[in-house]
């Protein structure tokens, strides 16, 4: 089976398809520097054989020997990519040019974990691939933002001057089970608030709208991407069609998590979008993948989760 490398593998998103790849039969080395991942995500997974973790910054060359890479290295919440911007720039760009130039060493296949955000603030709705977005340069969130435009940059001149194996992914908001209670998303921040009895915060009025996809699902996605022929770089969006806005959101997670807890608003953040909600034609079609979860059922399985966790 494939040696695979997965860089950002004990954060959220990581560390589950670590746990699909694990069972899949394939070996995989997980790379990760902990600013936003944490061992815990992947503590189930230390004594498997086909399972290796190695504490490892992608800003510096990394010297391994694999057939696959996912390079999912990069903090990814406004809380957490803000506090060191500089950083969080560096992930993006320099962990970029690491992992490419380890991908045409050993002459890997390589997947590259991009974001809606390159999309900024959009003029297009729903968001399709060809749009190329309206983003701030200068703006908090823009070493995010354009740290992943720029790692997409990379990836498709490596493919276009070293004919890289290069596979690209949009990815649209996320939730599950093993997000950060502190990362400042919007669902970890509503259930968490929830379930302390806290009022929910909600930035702007509520209309702002978001698509929320399972991690189960997007998990899914990753893979079948990977797994197709040679030259279908993408990018591809995923995430789930289904639009809500923040005020029904917050309403959902009151709903299932109970208590006496009420919705405060407070102003929006800069160049926080108006609307985001992909279009996943390209997914449906070249992948035949699309979302199965439903939001509800989703929110009880991370509510449960976030109930373990934070129970004393």
């Amino acid at each position: 089976m494939n040696t695979i490398l997965v860089t950002g593998g004990a954060g959220f998103l990581g560390s589950h398809l670590c746990d699909r790849l694990i069972a899949d039969g394939a070996e995989v080395l997980c790379v990760d520097n902990f600013f936003t991942g944490s061992r815990q995500n992947v503590a189930h997974l230390l004594e498997h054989p086909k399972f290796e973790l190695l504490r490892h910054d992608v800003t510096f060359p990394l010297y391994v020997e694999v057939d696959q890479i996912y390079n999912l290295a990069c903090p990814a919440s406004p809380v957490h990519y803000q506090f060191d911007p500089v950083q969080t720039t560096k992930t993006s760009v320099h962990g970029a040019i690491n992992m490419l130039g380890l991908a045409k060493r050993v002459k890997a296949r390589i997947f590259q974990a991009s974001t809606s955000e390159v999309y900024g603030d959009p003029e297009v709705h729903p968001q399709p691939e060809a749009y190329w977005g309206r983003v701030n340069p200068v703006g908090p969130r823009s070493c995010y933002d354009e740290g992943k435009r720029c790692a997409e940059t990379l990836f498709f001149d490596y493919h276009r001057q070293h004919r890289l194996d290069i596979k690209v992914v949009r990815i649209f908001n996320t939730y599950g089970p093993r997000m950060h209670p502190n990362d400042g998303r919007v669902v970890s921040n509503f259930i968490v608030q929830a379930l302390k009895g806290d009022d929910l915060t909600l930035y702007g009025d509520g209309s702002q709208t978001r698509s929320f996809c399972y991690v189960d699902d997007m998990i899914e996605g990753f893979v079948r991407m990977m797994a197709t022929e040679t030259g279908f770089t993408g990018p591809v969006n995923m995430g789930n069609p289904g639009e809500f806005t923040i005020l029904e959101l917050a309403e959902k997670v009151l709903h299932l998590v109970g208590g006496k807890s009420k919705i405060v608003f407070q102003p929006l953040p800069t160049d926080d979008p108006r609307q985001r909600q992909p279009d996943i034609g390209l997914a449906r079609s070249s992948l035949g993948w699309q979302p199965k979860v439903a939001l509800d059922d989703g929110l009880l399985e991370t509510i449960a989760y976030f109930r373990r966790t934070l129970s004393p």
